[in-house]
C-alpha cells in the first residue's frame, strides 16, 4: 500500500542517518553516505601526503560507485525474470551486507568502510522515490534543496502541492536525523555491534 510504502521509506532514511553515524564514529571517521565529505577528507589526506588515510575514503568512493553500477546492471538484466520483486532482493542483501559489518572487528575497519557505503549505495540507486518524488534516503543536502524552493513556491503561489512536497521532503530529512542521533547513541553502548540493531528492526520490517 502506499502507506507501506511511505513508511518504508521512512525507515530507509533513519538507515542512512544510522549509518553515517556509525562508520563515522565506530569505523575511523569515514561516512558511509555522505560522499561529498569523503572527497574533502580524501583531498585534505592528499594534500597531507598521508597517503594510508587517503587511500581509506578512496576505497569508500569506489565501494559507493561499484554499487550504483551493480544496481544499474540488476536493473538491466535481472529486473524483468524474477518471482520475488527485485527491490526486496535488495533490501534483503542490505540487511546481510550490514550484519556482516557488525561482526567485524576494527582491525579490519577497511573492508567495513566499503560494505557499508556499497549497501548505501544500492539503497539509494534502488529506493529514489518518496510519495512520487525524487527524493534519497541516504543523504540530505538535495533534499533540502528541493524541500526550500518548494517551501518558497508554496509561499509564493499558495500551491498546496508545493507545501505537500516540501513537507515530504523536510520529512525525510527529519528522520534521517533521527536515524543519525539513534546511531551514535546505539555506538556508545555496543560500539561496531550497533549495526546489529539495525539489521534486527529491518528484518522483522521487511517481514510484515
Amino acid at each position: 500500500s502506499a502507506a507501506s510504502d511511505v513508511y518504508k521509506r521512512q525507515m530507509l532514511a533513519i538507515v542512512g542517518g544510522f549509518l553515517d553515524a556509525y562508520t563515522f564514529s565506530t569505523r575511523g571517521g569515514v561516512f558511509s553516505n555522505a560522499i561529498t565529505g569523503n572527497i574533502v577528507l580524501l583531498g585534505l589526506n592528499l594534500a597531507n601526503l598521508d597517503f594510508f588515510h587517503a587511500f581509506r575514503y578512496f576505497l569508500s568512493l569506489f565501494a559507493f560507485a561499484s554499487g550504483v553500477l551493480i544496481i544499474s546492471l540488476i536493473q538491466k538484466r535481472i529486473k524483468y525474470i524474477t518471482l520475488i520483486h527485485w527491490r526486496e532482493i535488495v533490501l534483503a542483501t542490505e540487511i546481510i551486507l550490514i550484519f556482516v559489518v557488525g561482526l567485524i572487528p576494527n582491525q579490519y575497519d577497511t573492508i567495513a568502510n566499503i560494505i557499508v557505503p556499497f549497501t548505501c549505495a544500492i539503497q539509494i540507486s534502488t529506493f529514489r522515490k518518496v510519495k512520487g518524488y525524487a527524493c534519497a534516503t541516504t543523504m540530505c543536502t538535495g533534499n533540502l534543496r528541493v524541500a526550500t524552493e518548494s517551501l518558497f513556491g508554496f509561499i509564493t503561489s499558495k500551491d498546496k502541492n508545493q507545501l505537500k512536497k516540501s513537507l515530504t521532503y523536510y520529512v525525510v530529512i527529519t528522520f534521517f536525523l533521527i536515524g543519525a542521533i539513534i546511531g551514535l547513541v546505539a555506538c556508545k553502548f555496543w560500539d561496531i555491534h550497533a549495526c546489529l540493531l539495525y539489521t534486527s528492526d529491518a528484518a522483522d520490517d521487511s517481514l510484515r
